[in-house]
């Protein structure tokens, strides 16, 4: 056995060495889940001693983690918009910035939408925080990948959330029109993807791919959601850290109004809301 201050040291610093960001947190977090408590309560038990058996679970999550592993792999779950979801390879690790995308359709919208759909769902993360708040909305959470829509159902049943979903290539199987309709779709350019850290390669490729310019996917979202949108119904995307202003832009040259962008935490305008015209909107497919 050795003391738990001790094993949190040398554990950071092995993180540290593999150039692990924040190093001493993930330590933390990895050394709480293993002890089943909360991060903050080692810091009231420096002085112990830690068993062996737990040495030894928590040999295997570091040696993990130091290959880059995403911690909230290693986790099983993160927390996102006050909300506890499973996360694993099935879909994209859900991301601070996505939780201000949440924060910004919530204010946007007077009175929750009727009908809502969260185009490529992955974990769930946006649509079912959206039906956690808007319990009365009918939420349509939709994605190419059965294994991510999997993912999205557990956390539904976690959250004790009543949501439809669909498998489709964009809007392939769709056939209803709606009030809201997020996206956080693959937006990354493909000659980008070798070039992006460790942790980020262990997400699903269908869901990072955004073809040769990254707006592959988000063009043809921008095209097909036309005739499933009610008049004055908002889309709201995210997108690439330097699209915000040309989505924005194309918006406005397919016919949708009010186009605008608003910015993450760090100032950066990745977020999209656009609205269909009030006099024109397609009928349901």
């Amino acid at each position: 056995m050795k003391p738990l201050l001790e094993i949190l040291q040398s554990g950071a610093a092995y993180l540290e060495k593999r150039q692990i960001e924040e190093a001493r947190l993930n330590m933390e977090h990895l050394l709480a889940h293993v002890l089943g408590c909360r991060r903050l309560d080692l810091y009231l038990r420096f002085n112990e001693n830690v068993p062996e058996t737990d040495l030894v679970s928590l040999r295997e999550l570091l040696r993990r983690r130091g290959e880059g592993e995403p911690l909230q792999h290693l986790l099983g779950t993160v927390e996102f918009c006050g909300h506890e979801l499973v996360c694993d390879h099935r879909a994209l690790v859900p991301r601070p910035e996505t939780e201000t995308l949440v924060e910004l359709v919530l204010k946007k919208s007077a009175t929750a939408p009727a009908r809502v759909l969260d185009m490529a769902t992955g974990s769930g993360c946006i649509g079912l925080s959206l039906a956690k708040a808007w319990p009365g909305s009918d939420v349509v959470l939709a994605d190419i990948s059965e294994d991510a829509l999997d993912l999205a159902r557990l956390n539904a049943s976690r959250l004790g959330v009543a949501a439809k979903f669909i498998r489709s290539d964009l809007f392939e199987k769709i056939t209803a029109t709606f009030d809201l309709i997020v996206a956080n779709l693959p937006y990354i350019p493909s000659a980008e993807l070798p070039t992006l850290s460790v942790e980020v390669r262990r997400d699903p490729m269908l869901a990072l791919d955004g073809g040769p310019d990254g707006l592959r996917i988000v063009e043809r979202f921008l095209q097909d959601a036309l005739p499933h949108l009610n008049p004055g119904a908002l889309i709201a995307l995210e997108v690439g850290h330097d699209q915000g202003p040309a989505v924005a832009t194309r918006c406005t040259e397919l016919g949708y109004e009010a186009a605008s962008t608003a910015p993450d935490l760090a100032g950066i305008h990745r977020f999209v809301f656009a609205v269909t015209p009030q006099a024109t909107a397609a009928a349901a497919v």
